[in-house]
């Protein structure tokens, strides 16, 4: 496979020139978005919108300007994510809604419409063939991202505790799983009950075609049949008072392939396009409820065809960066017993593992980690 090429751009801009969403604008029509035929189409952004409390998410301008882009090119915009597998302020769509609403995400403020992916409680979702897949033969991804005609992933290129780092693909591959997708890269394991927190409802188990779950009559609590259950967690979508938990067991390794495999899913067959910001680089996931200060400088905007090489050109860039003072990353580097595995992301989560999901998604034809730096001004 040739090179692909990834587009990019620093931070920097002119006092009283254009500023950063302008420069993102003109970023993203060198890289040749204006290629897609987008006249009349659905077209899916697909972004973070940030739980609550966290203030390192991409800020809505970005957001803006790629739908601006989107519409200038005769397309239909919306902005989307799925719902998330634990409990938190965007677990369902109305919950999601108010948060992105809360965190600057309305219609006025991105020029276009906000859809959750996978509905109103998770359960949306349609059933992909993963092709060359592993791990994951068909992906639960959400119906509003797969109805889409054109797909764009706008990616908040940061760390994680768990993948290292989150970029293109985390933001494709788990961020467009429902929430029973998530709950199928996250865990091999089967599902339990707080009875303290069940009300007897029974409505998890109209959403159960395995006979996995089982009613009480005398504790008026529902109960998880483990020889029924294969695991599907369409029961956590279901549950309104967080009463279902999945345990996430999965080997960290295991959850990359899987991760490599559903972002396979759901760019193959349409027209895809990816743009990440190396910007507000916090140790950990937009998903928690608080940020730590940045473990590296801005870097700048990068983009391309291929997630696969965009990523790839993230963490190069990333990795050539001085950490910054008064971090997570700093403070482990001064500890008496730091080990140093050359590599930012692994010494500020040592647990973390990234190299694998690189690795899985060249195998499988996600795209190449092979790529040209084109520098735009």
């Amino acid at each position: 496979m040739e090179k692909a090429k990834v587009y990019f751009t620093d931070f920097r801009t002119a006092a009283y020139g254009d500023g950063l969403p302008s420069k993102l604008k003109k970023l993203i029509y060198k890289a040749g978005i204006g290629q897609i035929d987008m006249d009349g189409k659905f077209v899916a952004i697909k972004l973070h919108f940030g739980e609550l409390g966290n203030i390192s998410y991409l800020r809505p301008n970005y957001a803006k300007a790629v739908a601006d882009v989107v519409k200038e090119l005769g397309g239909k915009p919306f902005l989307t994510d799925c719902n998330t597998m634990y409990p938190g302020s965007r677990k369902n769509a109305l919950e999601h809604l108010y948060c992105a609403w809360e965190n600057g995400f309305t219609p006025l403020t991105v020029g276009c419409p906000i859809l959750i992916g996978d509905g109103l409680k998770g359960t949306d979702d349609v059933a992909v063939p993963v092709e060359g897949g592993e791990y994951v033969k068909e992906a639960k991804i959400g119906r509003a991202v797969m109805d889409a005609d054109v797909f764009i992933s706008l990616s908040h290129f940061k760390g994680h505790e768990s993948t290292g780092f989150g970029g293109a693909i985390k933001n494709i591959g788990m961020g467009c799983g429902s929430r029973a997708g998530k709950t199928e890269q996250h865990s091999n394991g089967k599902p339990s009950i707080d009875a303290s927190l069940c009300r007897g409802c029974r409505r998890c188990r109209r959403e159960c075609a395995n006979d996995g779950l089982v009613f009480n009559a005398e504790t008026g609590k529902m109960t998880v049949d483990l020889t029924h259950c294969v695991g599907c967690g369409r029961c956590l979508g279901a549950c309104n008072f967080d009463a279902i938990q999945f345990t996430e067991d999965n080997a960290v390794e295991v959850l990359n392939y899987r991760m490599a495999e559903y972002a396979k899913a759901v760019v193959d067959g349409r027209p895809h396009f990816h743009i990440s910001l190396v910007v507000d680089v916090s140790p950990y996931c937009d998903c928690h409820s608080e940020n730590d200060a940045p473990i590296l400088p801005n870097i700048g905007m990068f983009a391309s065809f291929d997630p696969l090489a965009l990523d790839q050109a993230c963490v190069d860039a990333c990795l050539a960066a001085t950490p910054l003072p008064n971090s997570k990353l700093t403070d482990n580097m001064a500890r008496a017993d730091f080990v140093d595995y050359g590599d930012h992301f692994r010494n500020t989560t040592p647990k973390s593992e990234w190299k694998a999901c690189l690795a899985h998604a060249e195998k499988i034809g996600l795209g190449t980690r092979e790529y040209e730096l084109v520098r735009i001004k």
